[in-house]
């Protein structure tokens, strides 16, 4: 990677860790401690993450139009006052109605500060070249809890939650901000029949195909997060039901982490030798896989490594093909819009998913979510092998013709 690509994935390395750090895993920290002073409920106080994905949801077509006329910096440098000002509003609230205000401008803030314009702006720079920095940016990314939880747990100690909260709405504006501002001028060389590339479809089908391959993007991605955003919060108690100890459940917990960021990072080194559809199918066959393994297993202490390394290397994967599948079948230019399009459906699965799946393992039993969550997995699959059949089909002829974004 020379010098340009790399300013620029780990300038927005810096602003995802930051961001998505400061927000979606805050509360993690201080959930409670908010909920404490606001004198509302543990579980409202952690429904302001709901706030926050459904308003992401609502708005991710709005925002994949706003990157299309503006451009990927202009929406990032927005979306960071966005979030500044969401902090400084959840810093300063008094009681319910001040505290949803600002999960909503937090929503609307992540929507164009959080991981399809970060992904845009890459896009934008590197055309279709641009699954190795989407996938390098996404390592660095899952480490967004790993480097925030500490700095918000030291400066909730310095200056109390609120305290942090301004200081973290301040490092949006001095640090987001600024690197948002700049990525404009990070100039990525690239031949102008790279550039015209961009604009050519890499499938030649019809609207109509475009249209199915789309809706099966979306829902296989869907399913996806269902299952993963699903598990993970139960992810401790399912493996002390499923036979482990609480101390083992905690080591194999903090273990899936790892592997899943171990996957990205060994997708990435296959390069060239895989593609978003193939990452897609292995990581739905090991989520598959995973579940089935503990529905059928006696609990012991291998199989559930077993089960945590196939649900560990499948989540990761799987995200890694949820954010590049769009450019197998789509072009470089309208990357963004229909990324934002599919974020919709994708945020809207990531906010009903750990109710659902809490409700179905507390009120139906363990075995009825693993279930639940296998179907998941095994329909994703079953949409990604369709989308494989209609790749194969539009490569015979790609290149020839340019089709607009589905509708």
């Amino acid at each position: 990677m020379n010098m340009p690509r790399t300013i620029l994935v780990a300038a927005l390395a810096v602003s995802q860790i930051l961001g998505w750090g400061t927000t979606y895993e805050m509360p993690a920290v201080f959930g409670r401690a908010m909920a404490a002073d606001l004198g509302i409920a543990n579980e409202t106080a952690f429904a302001g993450l709901t706030v926050m994905m459904l308003t992401m949801a609502f708005l991710g077509p709005w925002t994949g139009r706003m990157i299309a006329r503006h451009g990927a910096s202009r929406v990032l440098a927005m979306g960071s006052v966005l979030m500044a000002s969401g902090l400084a509003m959840l810093a300063l609230s008094t009681g319910l109605l001040t505290y949803a205000i600002a999960w909503l401008i937090l929503g609307i803030g992540g929507s164009f500060a959080l991981t399809v314009p970060a992904f845009a702006a890459v896009v934008e720079r590197e055309g279709r070249d641009a699954r190795r920095a989407i996938g390098i940016l996404m390592i660095f990314t899952g480490l967004s809890s790993a480097v925030c939880w500490p700095l918000l747990t030291l400066a909730g100690e310095a200056f109390g939650w609120r305290g942090a909260l301004f200081a973290a709405a301040g490092a949006q504006l001095a640090i987001a901000l600024p690197v948002h501002l700049g990525i404009d001028r990070i100039a990525i060389a690239r031949s102008a029949e790279d550039r015209a590339a961009d604009a050519i479809e890499p499938l030649d089908f019809s609207r109509r195909m475009a249209t199915l391959a789309f809706l099966l993007i979306a829902l296989s991605t869907s399913l996806a997060s269902l299952m993963t955003f699903g598990l993970s919060p139960q992810l401790l108690h399912i493996l002390e039901l499923s036979g482990a100890t609480p101390a083992l459940a905690l080591q194999l917990g903090s273990l899936r982490a790892v592997f899943g960021i171990a996957a990205r990072a060994f997708d990435l080194v296959l390069g060239k030798h895989t593609s978003p559809i193939t990452t897609g199918l292995a990581g739905m066959a090991m989520l598959t896989g995973s579940t089935l393994l503990l529905i059928f297993s006696s609990g012991t202490p291998s199989s559930l490594l077993v089960f945590t390394a196939l649900y560990g290397f499948g989540s990761g994967v799987t995200t890694l093909a949820r954010a590049t599948l769009p450019l197998s079948f789509f072009s470089a230019s309208h990357f963004a819009r229909q990324s934002a399009r599919l974020s919709l459906p994708q945020n809207l699965a990531n906010a009903a998913a750990p109710v659902l799946m809490t409700a179905v393992i507390d009120r139906a039993g363990i075995d009825a979510g693993l279930l639940l969550a296998t179907g998941f997995a095994a329909t994703g699959f079953a949409a990604i092998l369709v989308l494989a059949v209609i790749a194969r089909r539009g490569s015979k002829g790609a290149g020839r013709t340019t089709i607009g974004p589905s509708s």
